[in-house]
């Protein structure tokens, strides 16, 4: 089905939200899967994927323990929203002809959105590889490499992002709508109805319909 880009925000918001995740990780959750979206990429899907995986896991063990060396979870798999927002956070690092490296990353593709906003934010492009995956972005398009169909792979041993030089063939660029499968919404709906506060008697009589009263 056809949404529009805000509404797949809005949506990926609520069940980042219903699923546990801080406020700022929510809306960095519904950004990424935004942008992933508007470049008709899997972005909704894999949210649903990672969130279903990390239900009821601490975020602190999926998040990187440190930010030296290689980015690793204490505990299982590396998040790729924590893993992307420390990314964003460390961009700087990329201007200095550094990765950044990080180890067992669940559904890496979700990092890619982190890794275009800092190319914005250092003002050139970056590399992202995993397996043989190889993505370019200025942090607007995206050139992608991808021989063996792993772009959508659900864990990668070792992912790496570091600058690059700017493309001259022409990038992907975003659209204005994203499709998502129905049922691909419907999962995202289960995490997003645990947002919802429980009816009340108060909240069922000022709601539509005849309340606990019985006129017949």
């Amino acid at each position: 089905m056809s949404h529009s880009l805000n509404e797949i925000e809005a949506q990926a918001k609520r069940a980042a939200r219903g699923a546990g995740l801080p406020w700022g990780m929510a809306e960095e959750a519904a950004r990424a899967t935004r942008w992933l979206a508007s470049h008709d990429l899997a972005g909704p899907a894999l949210l649903a994927d990672v969130l279903t995986q990390n239900d009821g896991v601490a975020h602190a063990q999926v998040a990187p323990a440190a930010l030296d060396g290689v980015w690793r979870a204490p505990s299982g798999p590396l998040c790729p929203l924590a893993g992307g927002a420390a990314l964003n956070d460390c961009a700087d690092r990329l201007t200095a002809n550094k990765s950044i490296e990080m180890a067992d990353v669940s559904f890496p593709l979700l990092v890619l959105p982190f890794a275009a906003w800092a190319a914005l934010h250092i003002k050139q492009p970056v590399r992202l590889t995993w397996q043989d995956v190889e993505i370019d972005t200025d942090g607007v398009g995206i050139w992608v490499r991808d021989p063996h169909s792993e772009i959508n792979t659900d864990k990668t041993a070792m992912l790496i992002c570091q600058k690059t030089e700017t493309r001259q063939e022409p990038a992907s660029r975003p659209g204005l709508r994203g499709t998502v499968a129905s049922d691909i919404w419907a999962r995202l709906d289960n995490f997003a109805k645990r947002t919802y506060a429980p009816a009340t008697d108060a909240s069922r009589l000022l709601g539509a319909g005849a309340g606990t009263s019985d006129n017949d």
